[in-house]
């Protein structure tokens, strides 16, 4: 995406001949863009000042340089712009609409695509390229003058893409760095971003056709439909309301950690909540009356590392039971938070260790002895509540935070029955109404 020319600083060519890492290309042209730092190296003197005068020339022409290159819009033609190059200027036209977990996902999935788009001639990659990639590709961010020449030398011209190309990209982005089949979900996380690109190059007119290949069509589509359906939960693995109020109950014990461990299982098993949205609750987002029920507004997730983040789904509000809003109430007045502390951190501040509490919860489950099941159990557990208690589809995909159709192809095991409870319905408004 480009800037006016009056956020463009050029520095004088730089000689650095003394210093190590520059090898053979001694000579950098250092200018700036916005916010960003750009550089290049060069054999000689000459070379550089060269391509300094040309930057000179083209921001006194009043011309938009573009924030990903740092180089003239003018000076890429279709014929010219790298897939690096212009995953670059994807990443940065997108960057400003994303959440911060969206841009670390879509940097991950760019770091997979890119070394695979290398021409067949091209030696094997730098070991160290995919772990570059994952900093480089971010719009702010340095680069590394010895793998850019890489790139520049080995990728593909956009304009070389083409379906046979892009196929066996599409198939190399369902297997991991071993050769063995990532999960299917990895992969189409990886695939759609890879797409999503693509096609905005084809919406931008950068390419005259979408070279990405066409799904899958007839049989072999319709069993990719129908694995993914096997996606629904078991509730017959999930317990009953008892059993679960009693392995909450479990969870107390000696251990320090044990009450922080009940109310925050407690969160997932009544208010649906997701493990990243649990650990970045604080008091401020909480309405906890002294009877009755309260509710919660969920607006920031632990998004990478304890980094806070928007929820997955967006933002939304989720009403809790009265018991719930008591146990709550109970935590904060024992710590006295203040409106802006986080709930739940472990004794050194940080935040609580999955692994400790998915063992915490496993113990629970032992000690009334029902089978092992993960925290995240206990958001279906709140899902197949609210349906068995005949909650409307709408209002429970809310609290959730799902669509309706994400509902009811993830908890169809909790809506059998709904046929009879309906006929009943239908009948009992009928002979109201004298029909």
């Amino acid at each position: 995406m480009a800037r006016p020319n009056q956020d463009v600083r050029i520095w004088n060519v730089q000689d650095r001949r003394g210093s190590s890492g520059y090898g053979h290309r001694p000579w950098a042209v250092r200018w700036r863009v916005a916010t960003r730092s750009f550089q290049r190296t060069f054999r000689t003197r000459d070379e550089a000042d060269h391509r300094r005068s040309e930057l000179l020339i083209a921001q006194r022409n009043g011309e938009r340089f573009d924030l990903a290159t740092g180089e003239p819009s003018s000076w890429h033609s279709t014929g010219d712009v790298t897939v690096h190059g212009w995953v670059r200027r994807w990443l940065a036209e997108e960057w400003g609409e994303w959440s911060p977990r969206h841009r670390n996902g879509t940097v991950e999935e760019m770091s997979r695509f890119v070394p695979l788009l290398v021409q067949p001639a091209a030696p094997k990659p730098p070991a160290d390229l995919r772990l570059y990639l994952k900093d480089a590709l971010r719009p702010d961010a340095p680069r590394n003058d010895r793998l850019e020449r890489w790139l520049d030398r080995w990728c593909y011209r956009l304009d070389q893409l083409d379906r046979s190309i892009l196929a066996e990209v599409k198939q190399q982005l369902g297997l991991g760095v071993t050769g063995k089949p990532l999960a299917a979900t990895t992969a189409n996380r990886y695939r759609k971003a890879a797409r999503a690109c693509i096609r905005r190059a084809v919406d931008l007119e950068l390419l005259d056709r979408n070279p990405w290949p066409p799904p899958m069509r007839g049989a072999k589509n319709r069993k990719v439909q129908r694995k993914a359906r096997s996606n629904a939960v078991d509730i017959k693995q999930l317990p009953d309301p008892a059993t679960m109020q009693r392995a909450l109950d479990a969870l107390i014990n000696h251990q320090p950690s044990s009450r922080m461990y009940h109310v925050m299982t407690s969160l997932m098993a009544h208010a649906g909540l997701r493990p990243s949205e649990v650990v970045m609750l604080r008091p401020r987002a909480l309405a906890l009356p002294e009877s009755g029920w309260g509710n919660i507004e969920v607006t920031e997730a632990d998004i990478d590392l304890d980094e806070p983040g928007d929820p997955k789904t967006g933002h939304r509000t989720v009403p809790i039971p009265a018991d719930l809003v008591a146990l709550l109430r109970w935590w904060i007045d024992l710590h006295d938070f203040d409106d802006d502390a986080l709930l739940f951190r472990s004794r050194n501040g940080g935040r609580p260790s999955p692994s400790n509490w998915g063992r915490a919860w496993r113990l629970a489950l032992a000690k009334v002895d029902h089978p092992r099941l993960r925290p995240y159990d206990c958001r279906h557990f709140a899902a197949t509540t609210w349906l068995h208690a005949r909650v409307p589809l709408g209002a429970t995909a809310r609290r959730l935070g799902h669509s309706v159709d994400t509902l009811v192809s993830t908890y169809v095991g909790a809506l059998q029955g709904d046929e009879l409870v309906a006929n009943q319905l239908i009948d009992e408004y009928r002979a109201r109404s004298g029909s």
